[in-house]
């Protein structure tokens, strides 16, 4: 058995190999998978420094003439982030370092969420382990997603919430229904955790009439108007959004929908969650549970009901969360580690040739993680058109700070105007003609970026260009004509 101080080192050393795995990517700008979401969540940070300390302001880069406010998740990571850049100066660096000292945070709730639901010493130990080297984890963990402060509260929210089960503390309470509060106000899934409160009043309802049962329920209901009264503000300036909707809103093939299904469980679920490495110790861990009838535990019936209330979400947005949204699946993460520590154990006890298997498959855990992952931060294949991270600073010198630009071509929206550093006005698949950029110009849009110059062949266009200013590589900004 792992004793507590060797246990304790062995998270530091956990720490310490996933920093010096991605030591070399601290200093890279955003690039890769999701590189969409990240640029979306930077460009919050940016404004934050830059134009607008309120929280409730966050802005985007796409605004044209307007102020450009975009209100989603409540952005209390991007604020905390921007906090830093008024001590240190604005820095990509102290955003990622930010990202994985959080990181930390998720992989020290789960050391001590395990400690308090299977009461194991290195079934907490190797559940901070392998979420460390969890490859989606991993790559995520240097990376501005507000999913990294929502997954850190919500498994610490975990910790107090059994905590105050077992201690009946409602100190415990109280911090519990504040974490959830934070993760779901960061990120709205991580809102179903309130079923855990909510299973204890339903089974406790006989109380009702109890003064320190009213006390429990007001100590929850108070903190949880914070994400309602947020979303109820925001959601419906959100148009049709995909997310809401979910399955409701169906344009895909059901066929496409089992795709999903089969894609989330057969490869994201052991290659990118779990890690190939741990997939045998989730495997004894969910033999074993039944086994061993750990649904016995005074805490399973909390897990439990997570667990459906998690599957039902994932089914209801497996739409939006297709094969490549593998940042939704957050919340399932303190579950995944319930089983996968469990596991550990079992195996570990199974005699010298479990321990042997076990240390075997713990070594091979972050190597795998990495040959996973060496792929990501790749300037030659960054995740969108390359010359806008090679040619950057020339991009973003080449016309002065404060005026409004339109620039393409660009899907997300978001990725283009990071890298170029301005506002204004944003278009995609060669979407723009005569018409709609003379009334661009005409609410004050001064330059042009664009990645295709077959666009200018439109002869209506072309005359809208007063001359052109810069041409790095596919990339030509134009200063646009005055009507």
């Amino acid at each position: 058995m792992i004793k507590i101080r060797w246990g304790k080192w062995l998270i530091a050393t956990a720490v310490f190999i996933s920093f010096l795995m991605h030591f070399r990517h601290f200093s890279k700008d955003l690039m890769s998978i999701h590189v969409w979401r990240q640029t979306q969540t930077q460009a919050t940070i940016n404004s934050f420094y830059e134009e607008d300390f309120t929280i409730l302001n966050p802005k985007r880069d796409e605004r044209g003439e307007t102020e450009g406010l975009f209100r989603m998740e409540f952005p209390l990571m991007q604020w905390l982030v921007a906090s830093g850049y008024h001590v240190f100066g604005k820095s990509i660096i102290l955003t990622r370092i930010t990202m994985f000292l959080l990181g930390i945070c998720s992989m020290l709730g789960l050391y001590y969420l395990m400690k308090t639901v299977l009461k194991s010493e290195m079934s907490a130990v190797v559940a901070s382990w392998t979420l460390a080297f969890s490859p989606c984890f991993y790559y995520y963990t240097i990376n501005p997603m507000p999913d990294n402060l929502s997954l850190a509260t919500a498994i610490w929210g975990l910790v107090f919430f059994f905590k105050w089960q077992e201690h009946q503390n409602l100190s415990y309470a109280i911090g519990a229904s504040l974490l959830f509060s934070i993760a779901s106000l960061c990120k709205l899934p991580f809102v179903l955790y309130y079923i855990l409160p909510t299973i204890y009043f339903v089974l406790n309802f006989r109380n009702i009439y109890k003064k320190r049962y009213l006390i429990e329920a007001f100590v929850f209901f108070i903190p949880f108007l914070g994400p309602v009264l947020w979303y109820l503000w925001v959601i419906p300036t959100w148009g049709g959004n995909m997310i809401l909707k979910g399955v409701t809103d169906n344009q895909v093939a059901w066929t496409e929908l089992f795709h999903y299904a089969v894609h989330t469980f057969c490869s994201t679920l052991p290659e990118l969650l779990i890690n190939y490495g741990a997939v045998l110790f989730f495997l004894v861990g969910c033999y074993s549970f039944i086994k061993n009838k750990k649904y016995k535990n005074q805490y399973f019936k909390y897990l439990l009901g997570l667990l459906l209330l998690l599957l039902c979400y994932y089914f209801y947005e497996i739409n939006a969360i297709a094969d490549v949204h593998d940042y939704y699946l957050f919340p399932f993460y303190p579950l995944i580690s319930v089983v996968v520590s469990y596991g550990a154990f079992q195996l570990y006890s199974y005699g010298q040739k479990g321990r042997w298997i076990s240390y075997l498959m713990l070594i091979s855990i972050p190597v795998l993680c990495f040959l996973r992952m060496q792929v990501r931060w790749n300037p030659t294949a960054p995740g969108f058109n390359k010359d806008l991270l090679t040619y950057q600073k020339d991009l973003r010198a080449a016309v002065p700070d404060d005026a409004l630009v339109v620039a393409g071509n660009d899907i997300s929206h978001f990725i283009f105007f990071y890298y170029i550093d301005k506002k204004g006005w944003g278009f995609h698949d060669n979407n723009l003609n005569a018409s709609d950029l003379k009334e661009m110009i005409n609410k004050g849009a001064k330059y042009l970026y664009l990645d295709d110059t077959q666009l200018l062949e439109n002869d209506s266009l072309f005359k809208l260009t007063d001359s052109l200013v810069l041409k790095k590589g596919s990339i030509e900004v134009y200063k646009l004509r005055a009507q």
